[in-house]
C-alpha cells in the first residue's frame, strides 16, 4: 500500500511538470481513484477490489512495450497477497497513508526513519546467515570506485539497496544534466535479491530516488526554459 501512495504522489508531480508524463498503472487501479476518498469504497467490497482487481492487475500489468516503470511495478507486486483480511481495517490503513504526501520533504523524511527501523531490525539478520552493509562503508565505497553515468553498476546480491542507492546519488551529483542523463543511468542500474523483504525494500527506495530525480530534472529543465524565454523577450 505504501508503494501505491508513494507512486501516485510522484506521478502527480510528475503530470504536473511534464505534458507528456503518461501513467504506467490503469486508472482504476491508481490510488487517486480507489483510495484517495476517506469515505470511499470500504468493508467487504474494498477487501474484494484489493484481492480481485488491484493486486491482479498490478501483477498483470502490461509490459510489451519495454516501460521500465511497469516492469518494476510488476516486480514489486508479483507474488504480494493482501494478509489484511477485513476491508474496514484496510480503509483505515488507506486513510492513514492519505495523510502522508511523499512530495513534501518532512514526509519524504518520515519515511525515511520507518525505513531505517526496518533496516536495524535486518541488522540482526546476521544471525542467520544475512549481512547488511552499513552506509558508512556503503558510501565509502562508492567514493573510491567513483561510478560515472554510462558505466554499468550491478549489485548481484543487493539487498536493501545500500550500494545501489549510493552508486545512483554518486552519478547524478556529477553527471545528472537532463532527463536524457538520467534515463541512462535508469538503463546502467542493475542489481539482484533471493529475499522478498530486502528486495521490495530496495525496489521502494529506488524507485523514490529515480521518481524524486527525475522530477528535479523536468523542473530544473523546464526553470531553465523559462528563464531563457525572459531573456529573450528582455
Amino acid at each position: 500500500m505504501i508503494t501505491l501512495k508513494i507512486i501516485d504522489d510522484k506521478e502527480a508531480e510528475m503530470e504536473l511538470i511534464s505534458d507528456d508524463h503518461v501513467a504506467v498503472i490503469p486508472s482504476e487501479l491508481q490510488w487517486r481513484n480507489w483510495a484517495a476518498d476517506s469515505e470511499g469504497m470500504t468493508g467487504d467490497a474494498l477487501k474484494d477490489f484489493v484481492d480481485n482487481k488491484l493486486f491482479p492487475g498490478l501483477q498483470n500489468l502490461d509490459v510489451s512495450t519495454g516501460n521500465k516503470r511497469a516492469v518494476l511495478i510488476r516486480d514489486i507486486f508479483a507474488g504480494t497477497n493482501n494478509y489484511m483480511k477485513n476491508g474496514t481495517i484496510i480503509r483505515q490503513v488507506v486513510n492513514k497513508l492519505n495523510e502522508i504526501d511523499f512530495n513534501a520533504s518532512e514526509d519524504r523524511h518520515m519515511f525515511g526513519d520507518i525505513y531505517e527501523d526496518l533496516l536495524r531490525d535486518l541488522q540482526s539478520a546476521g544471525n542467520y546467515g544475512e549481512f547488511y552493509t552499513p552506509r558508512a562503508v556503503t558510501e565509502i565505497m562508492t567514493e573510491i570506485i567513483n561510478p560515472r553515468l554510462g558505466e554499468k553498476v550491478l549489485d548481484p546480491a543487493c539487498g536493501t539497496g545500500g550500494f545501489l542507492t549510493s552508486a545512483i546519488e554518486n552519478i547524478r551529483k556529477q553527471d545528472v544534466h537532463s532527463v536524457e542523463d538520467l534515463k541512462v543511468l535508469e538503463d546502467t542500474i542493475r542489481g539482484q535479491e533471493l529475499k522478498p523483504l530486502p528486495f521490495m525494500l530496495c525496489v521502494r527506495k529506488i524507485l523514490t530516488d529515480f521518481l524524486r530525480v527525475f522530477a528535479m530534472q523536468k523542473l530544473a529543465e523546464s526553470e531553465h526554459y523559462a528563464s531563457l524565454q525572459r531573456k529573450l523577450v528582455a
